[in-house]
């Protein structure tokens, strides 16, 4: 049976480096932003995550898009 995919939405994940670890090794945390639309275009979440990331403590190492999908029987 066909499926299809239907967006639901995204999270915004910014990936923050807090320090690092006794080998030297950066020590990586995640702060997510989730109920982000789906039609949100990759520039504008880009743009958003430099903006946030001014306000953050640490500094950051990533910038992530999870988008999420609903899988309905067609």
């Amino acid at each position: 049976m066909p499926v299809n995919k239907v967006p639901a939405g995204a999270t915004l994940r910014l990936v923050l480096q807090t320090g690092t670890d006794s080998g030297g090794n950066p020590v990586l945390r995640n702060k997510n932003l989730a109920n982000i639309a789906a039609a949100a275009t990759d520039q504008d979440l880009y743009d958003v995550a430099q903006a946030l990331a001014g306000l953050q403590k640490h500094t950051l190492s990533g910038v992530r898009r999870i988008d999420m999908a609903r899988l309905e029987q067609a």
